[in-house]
């Protein structure tokens, strides 16, 4: 089951990460991001390092350095 948060509206979000390729390094980076659905690329749990913030204004939550 993937991590998911539910916002001040709300509405439930699910986290999910992707590898990949820089265009201009070519290094391999994951990168995090929420959707409205339970993807297979869904995490179980929030990564190292790393809080469930919420924008005060849409409501959209993102990952940020803990």
């Amino acid at each position: 089951m993937a991590f998911s948060h539910t916002n001040s509206k709300g509405q439930t979000y699910f986290l999910n990460s992707k590898d990949v390729t820089l265009k201009s390094t070519g290094r391999v980076q994951t990168i995090y991001y929420f959707s409205k659905d339970e993807r297979s690329t869904g995490l179980d749990a929030v990564p190292a390092g790393k809080t469930v913030v919420e924008n005060s204004k849409t409501g959209l939550p993102f990952l940020k350095k803990a």
